[in-house]
């Protein structure tokens, strides 16, 4: 078998897994559509690919995802090198998203998180610091959720173990949640 075809079998079988999710998914997207609906914001936040997935989403929400509406509050947690530098200098990499939380996050927002393994401390930070102080908050795990598992409001958790393939089911069900959500915002 080729590589291309085993990396699209892989897909195939990830993704025919993801139909398990939907209850997850639901919840999800209603979590996020009543956040955004009541004036809340969203805070989002991964490692690596999964910090450019968080960004992308954010911008769905700050921006459009299909039409043409007003925008909504999101928050990309990774995209202010100056401060995530500053964090992981003056305190500790652990902290870079969770002090933000802090920051930013207020009851009635909702934190996404990212992370693959489900072993990103700084992750379980975040999760931690959010419900401390009271914001709603869903995390994208794969690879048997690692550590973090158990630790946030809704987890949705993607089978399998090859990162490539978790991260396009993440980026996959965010969309669909931006698709779940976005008809329900206000236009104006």
């Amino acid at each position: 078998m080729s590589p291309f075809s085993e990396s699209l079998n892989g897909a195939l079988e990830t993704f025919e897994s993801l139909r398990a999710l939907e209850p997850k998914v639901m919840e999800a997207a209603k979590l996020v559509l009543d956040c955004l609906k009541s004036g809340g914001k969203l805070l989002l936040c991964g490692n690596g690919g999964s910090a450019a997935d968080s960004a992308h989403i954010a911008t769905e929400f700050t921006c459009r995802f299909m039409g043409d509406r007003r925008p909504y509050p999101a928050i990309s947690l990774t995209s202010d090198g100056g401060l995530l530098t500053a964090i992981g200098n003056d305190y500790a990499f652990q902290e870079i998203f969770a002090r933000q939380v802090r920051a930013y996050g207020k009851p009635g927002d909702v934190l996404i998180s990212l992370t693959t393994s489900g072993k990103s401390r700084n992750i379980l930070s975040a999760i931690e610091e959010a419900k401390r102080i009271g914001v709603k908050n869903i995390v994208f795990l794969g690879k048997g959720g690692g550590f973090t598992k158990g630790a946030a409001d809704i987890e949705i958790q993607v089978s399998g173990n090859v990162t490539a393939r978790i991260q396009e089911a993440h980026k996959f069900l965010l969309h669909t949640i931006c698709e779940i959500v976005e008809p329900s915002l206000d236009k104006e």
